[in-house]
């Protein structure tokens, strides 16, 4: 019997850990990183070591320190999550070898799908279809995917779709994976740009017993990272379906797999479809999975290893769950992510905590509103009001899954749900996935992995109009903040408007001019607008005989506008620019927290625009700085390794005189 849990991990995850263990009655173990130490993870376990350092080279990918840890909490187990060393054979062999349980597949398991080469042959050989890797491609074989042989969740993965492109690509696939995985191996394969990706959840006991529990489709990603997963994955035929359960079911009685695991497959448009990989672990995707089901699929990681025996057959599913994945970055900036404190994270309609929100829901719910029975709604979150998201983790903030009988009413639910929330902090992609799960095209489920660069106009368009009545309702509540007994902008002569300058998230810029008068509000670019109210936190306005309620909240100069249609996030600039403050146009700053990992480009070379002059790496995704000109390289700053804050001069370019 499991007795005490370390999770090797952080986040979401392991707070989805602990919430089992609390109902199973199983004492926990976190372990964190420095810039953890006040994570919500750390404070909900029953016990905590640090692991000195902040980089995840230093803390949670040290084998030997979470041992360590294990060995001096008391630990008589330990879960990986997922990410990490969730899929490192060596660490499995580390914990079994110290005597402690493993709640993940056997290592020898792992270390047979740890290489998607080597899986794939595998995979071959037990008749699952597969992609094969491509050694010498040709133009015939065009486009092309590089992928790195470890690891996962996009990284050291680049489409090629001329081969005068491929050694760069292979290059930099090869520097990427090296970083992340350790391993600078990679290869090629056929690029399926209108393929789905469909994925199998299985569960498996050491007496034999191999579940399919359902399937699910993620195929919205961005840079090859899933961003909104659903179960079941709509619009299968039975034998399509049927298919995809049996060669996930092959694929892991192939290596002789115990516990939770995924088989990945990419369904070609012509219904065949291919063994992409599969992750020996849990997924961060399984509440949708749970939420269908009724599972526990970490209590049901616990009892198999601990050796219980699976009943013969899962539970069917029932209804559709949706899962949108929040997180800190702007998707009109090329996914450029975001820091920064976190002020609030909320959703405004009853939900539950890291349970499940659909068919079977029952305990584990959170308290108050949020445990209404029935919401249909569940958030697994890793961060809190008042957490600092930093560049040294992944830019995900939360989890938002909504389960409803049938699969519009899901997306639906999750819809609203998102463009209620309160969320209070960097920039995220919540407009986005709004509007991607209000899309005809994704109701229609006509889904494929080039969804969300195929329709990224529409998804990333400014909202132009609600940015500007989200400014007017900023700067009445700011004049509510500050006026006495009489309206900001009351006289008894007529006057100048009042003035109040705003910056939204996609650098566009409000000026709001209005007078309040014994007539009403008078607001220069705002005509048939009416204040009905007006305090610090909350404005009402009235347009067209429909009233609007805004509600505004400051921190600093940064102003979250929230209503339940949409929300803005604002900047309060000065009334007049400061004349001093200049910025070289050819100057290149650092748009974010990172490490610079190559640079591509020398003092002196002729550069031309949007060439790309250096890479750099924060929250587990690259980024290119490019030229932002035509011109030549006169100055450059960075250098491989060399860690940068926001705003760091990383390089000059002289534009070419016209």
């Amino acid at each position: 019997m499991i007795t005490n849990l370390l999770v090797a991990n952080r986040g979401e995850i392991a707070r989805r850990v602990f919430r089992t263990c609390r109902e199973l009655g199983i004492a926990t173990t976190a372990v964190h990183s420095d810039p953890d130490a006040g994570s919500p993870h750390v404070r909900e376990a029953d016990a905590a070591v640090r692991l000195p350092g902040a980089a995840p080279a230093d803390t949670y990918l040290r084998a030997d320190l979470i041992v360590g840890a294990a060995l001096a909490a008391g630990a008589d187990a330990v879960h990986p999550g997922y990410g990490f060393l969730s899929e490192s054979a060596g660490f499995a062999r580390a914990v079994l070898d110290a005597g402690l349980v493993w709640v993940g597949p056997p290592p020898a398991a792992i270390a047979a799908m740890g290489s998607k080469t080597a899986a794939k042959r595998l995979m071959a050989e037990a008749g699952v279809p597969v992609l094969g890797a491509l050694t010498e491609p040709s133009e015939a074989d065009l486009p092309l995917l590089v992928k790195a042989a470890a690891g996962g969740g996009g990284r050291g993965m680049r489409v090629v779709r001329s081969l005068a492109d491929l050694p760069g690509a292979l290059a930099a696939a090869r520097a990427e994976a090296a970083r992340a995985f350790g391993s600078d191996e990679v290869f090629c394969e056929r690029y399926l740009p209108a393929g789905r990706h469909v994925e199998v959840q299985l569960l498996a006991d050491s007496h034999g017993t191999v579940w399919t529990v359902g399937d699910r489709d993620c195929s919205l990603q961005r840079r090859h990272q899933k961003v909104i997963e659903e179960a079941p994955a709509p619009g299968l035929p039975a034998d399509v379906r049927a298919g995809l359960h049996a060669a996930a079911r092959a694929a892991a009685r192939a290596i002789g797999y115990t516990g939770a695991g995924t088989a990945e497959f990419l369904l070609a448009e012509d219904g065949r479809f291919f063994f992409l990989e599969m992750n020996t672990r849990l997924q961060v995707e399984h509440p949708v999975t749970e939420a269908v089901t009724g599972l526990d699929l970490v209590a049901l990681q616990l009892a198999v290893a601990e050796g219980d025996a699976l009943p013969p057959e899962p539970p069917a599913s029932r209804g559709h769950a949706i899962e949108a994945r929040l997180y800190a970055e702007d998707p009109a900036r090329d996914w450029q992510p975001a820091t920064g404190p976190l002020h609030r994270l909320e959703l405004t309609l009853p939900y539950q905590e890291f349970t499940s929100a659909g068919a079977g829901a029952g305990a584990g719910a959170g308290a108050g509103a949020k445990a209404e029975a029935g919401a249909g709604l569940r958030l697994d979150s890793g961060v809190a009001a008042g957490s600092e998201i930093t560049p040294h983790y992944d830019a995900m903030l939360a989890k938002v899954i909504a389960w409803a009988p049938t699969r519009a009413a899901a997306a639906r639910r999750l819809a609203d749900a998102l463009a209620r929330a309160r969320v209070h902090g960097p920039a995220t992609n919540r407009e986005l996935l709004v509007r991607a799960l209000r899309h005809p095209a994704f109701l229609a489920a006509d889904l494929h992995t080039g969804f969300l660069a195929e329709h990224a106009a529409e998804l990333t368009a400014p909202d132009t109009k609600g940015a500007d009545r989200a400014a007017l309702a900023a700067a009445l509540a700011d004049a509510a903040g500050r006026r006495g007994a009489l309206p900001s902008g009351w006289r008894n002569l007529p006057s100048q408007p009042q003035l109040k300058r705003y910056r939204a998230e996609d650098g566009t810029e409000s000026a709001v001019r209005y007078r309040l008068t014994r007539a009403g509000l008078l607001a220069e670019d705002h005509p048939g607008v009416e204040l009905v109210e007006a305090a610090p936190d909350r404005v009402v306005l009235s347009e067209d005989g429909l009233r609007r309620t805004y509600r505004v909240t400051r921190y600093g100069d940064r102003v979250h506008v929230d209503t339940p249609a949409g929300s803005a996030a604002l900047t309060a600039l000065p009334r007049f620019p400061d004349p001093t403050v200049r910025t070289d146009p050819g100057a290149l700053l650092a748009p974010m927290p990172g490490t610079v990992a190559r640079v591509a480009a020398a003092v002196g070379d002729t550069v031309t625009a949007g060439q790309p002059l250096l890479v750099l790496e924060a929250m587990k995704m690259e980024h290119r700085i490019a030229a932002p000109t035509d011109g030549t390289l006169v100055e450059l700053r960075a250098a491989p390794g060399r860690q940068v804050e926001t705003g760091t001069l990383l390089a000059v370019v002289q534009p070419t005189e016209a």
